[in-house]
């Protein structure tokens, strides 16, 4: 029998521990990493819900497809241009409620501005169209594949509802000579929300209003306005001025740089719930060209106009006359309208002369 006194003595199987017990620490610690797992996976979906979401609301339409190559050159340090358009369908229940009407079909642009934002981005200009502008509108291609033939004399918020907005900036370019790169529409009933959806504007009347039509009636004055009076505000025409569109353009125009200054104000960041109330109301509102059209590229668009102050905008109306055989219409004056277009188009300082309107007699 063999002697194993030299051999190595055989290592006894190690017992297996019994799992130790989690102190108490140790369990509400994991049970925060996981409820903050939980949470952080949730708030990802729910981001991506929202972002979705607000993404979906913005409706586009591609101008560069329609236009094709015929269009005016761009000029490499000529700045950007904007042509932004309210449009107004005043048919249905909401629109009657309003001083729409209710029983009128169809959409019109009643609101017309090229917005020119000069190379640097730290001022800006907006020539507003007066909607009664008579124009020549090009061939245009409407929603059906049909051509529209090219027209003399043609009222300049009728391009929109019959051939729709790529058209619309086929005219201004033709009649302008300015090449638009992006293109914002935004729909008054959107509109209305969004104003609500602030918490409304401030402005002050320049003079009392009373508009039988749509049941407005301002003093002079400071007045913060709510949607419903504010859309109410630009769209009068009958409770200011002449009664023509000339006189509601002014408003127009005051009404927007107080709705920038309103939003640019804004905490937006102090609370998320209201920061998306005003983001919904607003993309809900807007179409926009393709290259606009999400919620990263109009971010960054809008992060690059940051340096834009509302307060430094400079508004012009299209210096227009009287059109000689029909008063109710206007046409663009010249030599005025042509100065005005050649400083856009070349990013240049707008000449007074070129801001002064017969029609107004400014």
């Amino acid at each position: 029998m063999s002697d194993d006194s030299d051999l190595p003595s055989r290592r006894k199987p190690k017992s297996r521990r019994a799992p130790k017990a989690r102190t108490r620490g140790q369990r509400v610690r994991r049970g925060i990493l996981f409820t903050l797992l939980a949470l952080v996976l949730a708030a990802g979906g729910t981001v991506y819900w929202l972002y979705s979401q607000l993404d979906g609301n913005i409706k586009s339409v591609d101008i560069d497809k329609a236009l094709g190559d015929e269009r005016p050159e761009k000029l490499p340090t000529a700045g950007q241009n904007l042509l932004v358009l309210g449009s107004d369908s005043r048919a249905g229940a909401e629109n009657k409620e309003l001083g729409g009407g209710g029983a009128v079909s169809g959409a019109r642009s009643d609101t017309a501005m090229v917005v020119h934002i000069p190379e640097g981005r730290t001022k800006a200009v907006a020539v507003s169209i007066p909607r009664d502008t008579l124009v020549t509108r090009p061939v245009c291609s409407k929603s059906d594949g049909s051509d529209l033939p090219e027209a003399n004399r043609v009222m300049f918020n009728s391009v929109y509802s019959l051939a729709g907005p790529a058209c619309v900036v086929k005219t201004v370019e033709k009649m302008s000579g300015v090449r638009i790169d992006h293109y914002l529409e935004i729909n008054f009933a959107g509109f209305k929300d969004l104003v609500d959806a602030i918490g409304g504007v401030t402005v002050d009347v320049p003079q009392d209003i009373n508009d039988k039509a749509s049941g407005l009636n301002l003093t002079a004055g400071p007045h913060k306005l709510n949607g419903t009076e504010s859309l109410a505000y630009v769209r009068t025409r009958h409770g200011i001025g002449d009664g023509s569109d000339l006189g509601r353009i002014g408003l127009q125009q005051q009404f927007l740089l107080a709705l920038l200054s309103e939003i640019k104000s804004q905490d937006l960041l102090g609370s998320p719930a209201s920061s998306y109330k005003i983001a919904n109301s607003a993309t809900k509102a807007l179409t926009t060209d393709s290259g606009l059209a999400s919620l990263t590229s109009l971010a960054e668009f809008g992060r690059s106009m940051n340096g834009v102050d509302p307060g430094s905008m400079e508004t012009i109306m299209l210096p227009v006359a009287y059109d000689k055989q029909d008063r109710n219409r206007v046409v663009a004056a010249e030599p005025q309208a042509g100065e005005l277009w050649e400083a856009i188009r070349t990013d240049a300082t707008i000449p007074e002369s070129a801001k002064k309107s017969p029609a107004t007699g400014g």
